[in-house]
């Protein structure tokens, strides 16, 4: 008995649980989706969406932006949430279809990339999370036997997924294997227009970082194009509008900000 009432509380009383919902137009009768429905695709979306737990409660609305202190940050800042927030709302007429920001450690990056996805994800896009190291990791693991099937898929979900959301590109030692499986993965998205929201922590002009330190040592900071290769390099500028958030403090040091 306490079973059959646990299901007949959780039919929904609209739909009678189908799905569907009867509706009167000018003297008409319909169907149309019930809302039941799009809730249960929603939360069935961001159960499978892979979003870390340490941005739970990132948003558009929570993204945190300094004040009069640091005025550069600031514009930097305000400037990157309105261009996410333009994306997010163009969304998915959005050109290109892709989003890549770029921005020292803690400077927002993943913050802004999850609440994007969050957005997405409320309006019925499938979206997934990967960590760019990570999805390596595992697809580099299925070809083992003894792989798990979460680890075979990885490699299908990149490709496949609505959209793909990839943080920390570049964060990979690089080898020919590496450059090959990002090329795959960021052609094959590009060619058939599947969006990916990206971030990364290197500069991302072809051109070389180089610098003499406090400490007058010559200092040579790889790029994006050198990380990944120019091939993929050269698919992302073609599919992705760039965002830069340089010149901003660590926010993860200095207020604990995700």
């Amino acid at each position: 008995m306490e079973n059959n009432a646990l299901t007949a509380e959780t039919i929904c009383p609209i739909c009678d649980g189908t799905g569907w919902k009867t509706v009167k137009r000018a003297g008409l009768e319909g169907v149309l989706r019930c809302d039941c429905s799009t809730a249960t695709r929603t939360r069935n979306l961001i159960d499978s969406s892979n979003i870390p737990p340490n941005y739970r409660n990132a948003t558009l609305e929570t993204f945190q932006i300094p004040q009069v202190e640091n005025p550069i940050a600031r514009e930097n800042l305000g400037r990157a949430l309105r261009e996410v927030k333009a994306f997010v709302r163009e969304f998915p007429l959005a050109d290109p279809p892709g989003l890549l920001m770029s921005g020292g450690p803690g400077a927002g990056k993943t913050h802004l990339a999850i609440a994007a996805m969050k957005e997405l994800l409320k309006r019925g896009f499938e979206c997934v999370f990967f960590d760019y190291q990570n999805l390596l990791d595992r697809i580099r693991s299925s070809y083992n036997a003894a792989s798990g099937a979460s680890d075979r898929e990885a490699y299908r979900s990149a490709l496949e997924a609505e959209v793909l959301v990839l943080d920390d590109l570049g964060a990979h030692r690089v080898t020919d294997w590496v450059e090959d499986t990002v090329t795959s993965i960021i052609t094959y998205r590009c060619n058939q227009r599947k969006p990916l929201i990206a971030t990364t922590n290197l500069e991302m002009s072809g051109q070389q970082v180089e610098y003499v330190s406090a400490g007058g040592i010559n200092v040579h900071r790889k790029n994006l194009a050198e990380t990944i290769g120019t091939r993929a390099h050269s698919r992302l500028f073609e599919m992705c509008r760039q965002v830069r958030i340089f010149d901003v403090e660590d926010f993860r040091t200095h207020r604990g900000r995700r």
